[in-house]
C-alpha cells in the first residue's frame, strides 16, 4: 500500500512511452462510497514533457485540501492534451450496481477524449470493453501522476455537481459532505427521508426508505 506521503511519478507513463505510446490517459473515479449523487470519472492525457513547478504538489485527491484541489484542477486542465468527464446518476447506480457504474463512468470519460488515447492507466481497474492497451495500477492515484491528476479533476467536478444538487435538494447538507455518510447526513436522512438523488440500493438510504413506508 502506498504511503500517505507518496508522491506520484511518471514511472508507469514512461514504461508505456518506451513501447511507443504517446497519448496515455490516466483514469480515476470518485463518489463510489457516497450515499447520494452521481459517480464521476475523469480521464486525463498529459503531455510527454511538462515544465510546471506546481506538478510537484499533485497527489491523490484524498490527500489534498479542497483549496489545493481547486487550485490544481484548472492547472491540470490547462496543460493536459485532453480531459474527459463521465458521470453516472444515482438511478443508474441503483439499477446497474456500483461495479457497472464505475465502468460506465470511466468509458464515458474516455469517449470524450480528443485526441483519443493510445493506452490507459486506470486506478485498480481494467476495462476489457475498451480495445486499448491498459494497466490497472494498484494505488494508482498515489503512485501514477496521470491517475492522480484524473482523481483531482474528477473530485473537483463532482464537488461542484454536489453543490448544485444542494441548492435543488436543501436540508441534507450535500454541499458540505458531498453525499458521503457523515453523522450530519445520516441524521438528515432519518429526519427527512431520502431525496431524489439518494442511492436507494445503499443500506442507510434503504433503511430510511423502510422507515418512511412504516
Amino acid at each position: 500500500m502506498a504511503s500517505s506521503l507518496q508522491r506520484p511519478s511518471f514511472t508507469e507513463e514512461k514504461r508505456l512511452m518506451a513501447q511507443g505510446y504517446r497519448l496515455i490517459a490516466g483514469i480515476d473515479e470518485v463518489g463510489c462510497g457516497a450515499l447520494a449523487g452521481p459517480l464521476v470519472a475523469a480521464a486525463v492525457i498529459l503531455p510527454c514533457r511538462i515544465d510546471a513547478p506546481w506538478l510537484g504538489q499533485v497527489r491523490d485527491s484524498k490527500q489534498l485540501t479542497p483549496a489545493a484541489r481547486q487550485l490544481l484542477s484548472p492547472r491540470i486542465r490547462q496543460i493536459a492534451l485532453s480531459v474527459g468527464i463521465g458521470k453516472v446518476s444515482n438511478q443508474v447506480i441503483d439499477r446497474r450496481g456500483l461495479t457497472m457504474a464505475r465502468r460506465l463512468a470511466m468509458k464515458a470519460a474516455i469517449d470524450q477524449l480528443s485526441p483519443p488515447p493510445e493506452a490507459l492507466l486506470i486506478d485498480y481497474f481494467l476495462l476489457p470493453e475498451v480495445p486499448l492497451p491498459q494497466k490497472g495500477v494498484t494505488d494508482g492515484d498515489s503512485l501514477c501522476i496521470s491517475i492522480a491528476c484524473a482523481s483531482i479533476v474528477a473530485k473537483v467536478a463532482r464537488d461542484s455537481m454536489m453543490t448544485k444538487l444542494d441548492r435543488l435538494h436543501s436540508g441534507y447538507g450535500l454541499a458540505r459532505h458531498k453525499g458521503y455518510g457523515t453523522e450530519e447526513h445520516l441524521a438528515c436522512l432519518r429526519r427527512l427521508g431520502p431525496s431524489p438523488v439518494h442511492r436507494r440500493s445503499f443500506r442507510p438510504v434503504s433503511d430510511a426508505c423502510e422507515r418512511d413506508e412504516t
